[in-house]
């Protein structure tokens, strides 16, 4: 047995102790997500500080607990705070909590974060849907020895979001009236902000928004096996022609006001899954 196998199983004994759930659907509640953890059944709390092998989240908008219950009527575990690269850890780390829940049941994982725009088409406080990714992180959290037992080797990455998915979404945001944007997400380790010359190569290479989560954990979703639902919430306008200087707080107030949407556009993909 690898040693990350080891590790995934004293992290779900330890989880095990507190509830006997098998979620099947997983959500990553990264920025733009965090409410979701309101609307859920709770039945159980863990602390990531009481599961071994979890890093310790420093990020102040980030709660640091795993939440099992249900959501929409189905069965869920919310990871309530990510990890980044830029904290400082091995995208192994970043991801492991994706392995434990992929242990503990679930077979879908749902994934979110806020990123700047790069498509001029999109305006700050749009939703996207991610149909694909682009990863400049410079690393990947599959390298190192494989465990078949946990995936491939040569992981195919040619759906890492699930396309019946995607679907799904978009026709329940048509329904509902719900402006919801589809495009390429690009990953950059940060913590420092683009250049005007990084978002005009960026743009030309494809991608529509860009930020510094999310493509670690769906890599490893693709290689356990799981369908992936994913969303950026577009916190700010990258232009590199009219770019102005960071407010952090004008970010998060952004994230904050299409934060009910996408809880709302997500628990209705969750009711429908």
């Amino acid at each position: 047995m690898s040693e990350l196998k080891k590790s995934i199983n004293e992290a779900v004994r330890a989880i095990r102790k507190s509830t006997k759930a098998k979620p099947k659907i997983g959500i990553v509640l990264g920025t733009g997500l965090g409410g979701l953890a309101d609307r859920i059944k709770v039945k159980t709390r863990v602390s990531y500080d009481d599961i071994p092998h979890f890093p310790e989240s420093t990020v102040e908008t980030h709660a640091g607990e795993l939440v099992m219950g249900t959501l929409a009527g189905k069965e869920v575990v919310a990871l309530s705070g990510r990890f980044h690269y830029y904290e400082g850890y091995s995208l192994q780390q970043v991801t492991f909590p994706i392995r434990v829940a992929k242990a503990l049941g679930i077979r879908t994982l749902i994934v979110s974060n806020a990123s700047g725009g790069l498509n001029p088409q999109f305006s700050a406080g749009d939703l996207m849907v991610i149909t694909d990714h682009i990863n400049f992180m410079g690393d990947n959290p599959l390298i190192g020895p494989n465990d078949d037992s946990l995936g491939p080797r040569f992981p195919d990455m040619i759906e890492p979001y699930t396309n019946k998915l995607i679907e799904l979404a978009e026709s329940i945001a048509l329904k509902n009236g719900m402006k919801l944007q589809r495009g390429v997400y690009l990953a950059c380790p940060g913590p420092c902000l683009e250049t005007r010359a990084e978002y005009r190569f960026m743009r030309t290479a494809g991608a529509d928004c860009v930020g510094m989560s999310t493509v670690p954990e769906v890599i490893v979703a693709v290689h356990a096996g799981l369908k992936v639902l994913g969303f950026s919430a577009i916190t700010d306008e990258c232009m590199p022609d009219a770019l102005k200087p960071v407010n952090i707080d004008e970010i998060i107030a952004t994230a904050n006001a299409v934060e009910p949407v996408l809880a709302g556009l997500v628990t209705e993909c969750i009711r429908k899954m």
